[in-house]
């Protein structure tokens, strides 16, 4: 009875934010682990660029932490949205580490 009453914006927004478990609008959640991953080993490499041997096996591991989030998200995200978020981090990541081996 609800959905006949809301306007097509207010579907299609209630459709991609709407998390499919608890019903609450879900757009962004506290980092899981493949993100706390990412962030520290992205803020080591950093730190470590001086450091020619160690540097490139942080960024590597920190490519595939940020990879390990995005298969998740697109394969068990809560709502298109974190799906939608998952696939354009990973088109992202493909585009990024192309650069990388093309420079």
């Amino acid at each position: 009875m609800l959905q006949q009453r809301m306007g097509p914006v207010r579907r299609a927004t209630d459709w991609m934010f709407r998390d499919r478990t608890t019903g609450a609008i879900t757009i962004a959640q506290w980092p899981n682990r493949p993100l706390w991953l990412f962030g520290g080993l992205s803020a080591v490499a950093w730190l470590g660029r001086g450091y020619a041997a160690l540097a490139p096996w942080l960024s590597i591991a920190a490519d595939l932490a940020l990879t390990w989030w995005a298969l998740d998200e697109l394969l068990r995200g809560v709502n298109p949205w974190r799906r939608l978020l998952g696939a354009a981090t990973l088109a992202g990541l493909v585009t990024l580490i192309t650069l990388r081996r093309a420079a």
